[in-house]
């Protein structure tokens, strides 16, 4: 075996080889040490907490802080042995910004996870959906923006990638108007996104109806947003649509609502007792929430009329079945109560038999 062995320049013995190895073992197992207890202090701490938010921190920045500390154990070898610190010098270019990114990666989506929960544990559902799109958005651009500044960060310590830049400054207005023009959906896009998050027209969770289909907003990301219809289906919408162009978000406020049933008769029909088992019928039912509950007769047409029999409910999909009982019992009853009122086409063709029986 030999004795002796170069390597980038310097001359290493085996004894040299072992304190290296030592000086690397020796910082690298006092961090995983310092990381554990920590951690494990930290998390019986956050245990004792209401909050979700310390136990969603903790939970998410385990892992990238476990190899944050082993790359500063690693930087303080490195000024404790050359050799360390030779091959720590090219490594640290790549590794810092990766880790450093890594780290507020991880926070941003604790922050995101954590603040969710906390919301869900202590608001209603309406100000859950709120918090929810807010937070849902503003976390996908913090992360967006870490990406793009760490992959800047590697990038610019690669001498070629570097050497091109400098380049391309000489070009810099033409390339800023072909970038500008090239990323102006984009940037419209995260301004969309932006302005969704701070106004919220609309939040996850909430019944909208665009473009004549009505469904619950499943997800919203800086360039689409995708509705979930009661069919199953998904439409994927702009984001830029919900702000440019009208549409109805049928649970802004709540969840309450009032919906109608329409009933076209025959003018023959007796509006009074339609009325009383019209109330009789909602006022029993399991789903009625006592807010509102009317019969008009909105139209008169020659030969028939309009009720319009308005219901509420706690809640979208309540109403929704609360309207379809009623209409399945009003024109239940209807037929054994007054058939008449049901509205037939009539045809009069005087002395009609006399004709059929001319030649």
């Amino acid at each position: 075996m030999l004795d002796r062995l170069r390597l980038s320049g310097w001359t290493l013995d085996t004894e040299h080889l072992i304190v290296t190895a030592i000086g690397l073992a020796v910082p690298i197992t006092i961090a995983l040490a310092i990381h554990w207890v920590l951690f494990t202090v930290l998390r019986k701490v956050a245990a004792r907490t209401s909050y979700k938010l310390d136990d969603a921190i903790i939970r998410t920045m385990r892992k990238p802080m476990r190899w944050a500390m082993i790359g500063f154990a690693l930087s303080i070898a490195a000024h404790a042995d050359a050799l360390v610190g030779a091959g720590w010098d090219l490594a640290a270019k790549w590794l810092t910004p990766v880790l450093l990114g890594w780290v507020v990666y991880s926070f941003i989506s604790a922050l995101g996870i954590g603040l969710r929960e906390d919301a869900e544990s202590r608001y209603d559902p309406v100000a859950v959906r709120s918090h929810s799109t807010r937070i849902a958005i503003l976390t996908r651009t913090a992360k967006v923006a870490v990406i793009i500044i760490t992959i800047a960060l590697v990038m610019l310590n690669i001498p070629g990638v570097r050497d091109i830049g400098v380049t391309l400054m000489a070009s810099a207005g033409l390339a800023a108007l072909a970038v500008g023009a090239a990323a102006q959906p984009a940037l419209k896009s995260l301004i969309a996104g932006l302005q969704m998050a701070l106004t919220q027209p609309l939040r996850l969770g909430d019944l909208v109806k665009v473009d004549g289909e009505a469904g619950r907003v499943e997800e919203i990301r800086m360039s689409f947003v995708t509705v979930r219809t009661w069919d199953e289906r998904v439409l994927v919408v702009p984001t830029s649509r919900f702000l440019d162009n009208s549409f109805e978000n049928w649970s802004r406020v709540s969840e309450k609502l009032t919906g109608p049933v329409f009933l076209h008769l025959d003018p023959i029909a007796d509006i009074d007792p339609i009325r009383a088992e019209f109330e009789r019928f909602v006022k029993g039912h399991e789903l009625f929430d006592g807010r509102n509950i009317a019969l008009l007769m909105t139209e008169a047409y020659p030969e028939s009329v309009e009720l319009r029999l308005s219901m509420s409910s706690g809640t979208i999909g309540d109403l929704w079945q609360l309207r379809c009982d009623t209409r399945e019992h009003m024109l239940k009853w209807l037929r054994e109560n007054q058939p008449d009122a049901l509205i037939r086409h009539r045809l009069e063709v005087p002395r009609g038999h006399e004709k059929a029986g001319e030649p």
